[in-house]
């Protein structure tokens, strides 16, 4: 259709738009005015072409994939079960429990559950007991089950393992063999990203992540589950994802294993803020918009008050139809591969892919993901891209509205605090030094914070 409707128009090649462009920039030099590098290096173009487009990659995001997660932290057994079943009512579609300890009656928690609804379990502790637990009723119930264990991205956010290399490894090699109705293995890209990875560094590391649950898990028979934290960089993070799947594929068929990936995504903590906090409805939405579009399973949003409110129902269900408003009414759920034969995510997703895998490459040449955690490589190479983000941020380079950028002067934020919004210190002995997850205006909204006391 799209042939005999357009054939009576004559072609513009991607030559004779060059040729326009600099002719409207009247001697400007092109590549300076209109083309601008990204922090990972690529160059972006303010046009793409179908002349300079190369075949549509092979990155599916079917729409039935995306998922509303609804995250509720069980500490009351009984008002989490009946909040659960609330939230299912009120538009979400699965569940992220996260447990303090292995003293909750999961069963409890599960059976009141309908069995339609998957759920995911995060803990920060290792009891295979408990776990297999979890793979009987879920098997009984015959459940949809996702347990995010994840002992390296333990390691990289807390500094320690669980207990240590060859025992994390042998509970989770005895889980594989074990545990044949649940998801029980995780990556938890969320940290580099929220740390002040690049998109490249973040793509790598994941990868890497991956690769040595590959190397030294022998019997993975399900789906990895991928946590990410999706940014403000509305086209590059539709690529990221899309990229992440597809090295992720390419990666996985080295091992012969036929499984995909399964992607969690969540707005990134690294550009809300604490002042002017209803913009990060704002942020949340494009994000969520981009995680959506980039082919994520499922999405959990990040409340508007997150970083300084303890959970409460206005900001879930804010969150909560944020997610209903674009799948229902924005029928973002309508399309398969929705990102697909767009020329500048397609060149996006190729570029980045070909980055990350270049700085996969290096990293096992160094020795692997493990061991430059514990040379402390990766810790750098992340503190200096965010030293960089956070450089342009207090240059005002980079934007975020109500902070750095047309702040209200008369806003008052300490009488609001319940949580502590800030970089938390625990002094303490570990393996190695953590990947520390920073906010952008931390710095900035400590100094006015300290000013509301004058």
């Amino acid at each position: 259709m799209s042939d005999k409707l357009f054939s009576e128009f004559e072609g513009v090649s991607s030559k004779q738009w060059k040729q326009q462009i600099q002719y409207e920039l009247k001697g400007a030099d092109y590549n300076e005015t209109l083309v601008w590098e990204s922090p990972e290096g690529i160059k972006v173009k303010p046009f793409y072409h179908s002349d300079e487009a190369g075949q549509p990659l092979p990155v599916q995001s079917p729409k039935t994939a995306f998922s509303i997660v609804q995250n509720i932290f069980v500490h009351d057994l009984e008002k989490s079960i009946a909040r659960a079943n609330e939230t299912l009512n009120r538009g979400a579609e699965s569940i992220r429990f996260t447990l303090e300890n292995d003293q909750a009656d999961v069963e409890k928690l599960l059976t009141n559950i309908p069995t339609n609804v998957p759920v995911y379990f995060y803990f920060e502790f290792l009891n295979p007991d408990f776990i297999k637990k979890i793979d009987g009723i879920a098997a009984k119930r015959n459940a949809t089950v996702f347990v995010e264990i994840d002992p390296i991205g333990q390691l990289a956010k807390d500094g320690n393992l669980f207990a240590n290399v060859d025992s994390d490894f042998t509970v989770l090699n005895d889980l594989a063999k074990s545990c044949q109705h649940i998801n029980f293995l995780s990556i938890n890209a969320a940290l580099c990203q929220n740390a002040g990875a690049n998109i490249v560094q973040q793509l790598a590391y994941t990868l890497a992540h991956a690769n040595e649950y590959f190397n030294r898990i022998l019997a993975i028979g399900k789906p990895i589950t991928i946590k990410v934290a999706v940014g403000t960089n509305y086209f590059f993070e539709i690529a990221k994802l899309r990229a992440l799947r597809l090295l992720f594929n390419t990666l996985a068929k080295e091992y012969n294993h036929t499984f995909d990936c399964h992607i969690v995504a969540t707005p990134t903590k690294r550009n809300k803020t604490l002042y002017d906090y209803n913009v990060n409805m704002l942020r949340t939405t494009t994000e969520c918009m981009s995680a959506i579009l980039g082919g994520a399973d499922a999405v959990a949003n990040l409340a508007y008050d997150a970083i300084y409110h303890k959970d409460n129902e206005f900001g879930d269900r804010i969150s909560r139809n944020q997610l209903l408003v674009l799948k229902h009414e924005s029928y973002f759920d309508i399309v398969n591969n929705p990102s697909d034969g767009a020329y500048y995510i397609e060149t996006l997703t190729e570029q980045l892919a070909e980055k990350a895998l270049a700085l996969f490459k290096d990293i096992e040449k160094g020795g692997g993901f493990i061991t430059q955690l514990i040379e402390g490589t990766i810790q750098r190479k992340i503190k200096e891209s965010a030293d960089k983000e956070q450089e342009l941020f207090d240059n005002g380079k980079e934007i975020l509205l109500g902070t750095n950028k047309y702040p209200n002067k008369e806003d008052r934020m300490s009488h609001d605090l319940e949580l502590y919004p800030f970089v938390k210190i625990n002094p303490r002995k570990t393996l190695i030094t953590p990947i520390i997850e920073k906010r952008l205006a931390e710095k900035m909204e400590q100094e006015r914070l300290e000013n509301e006391k004058q």
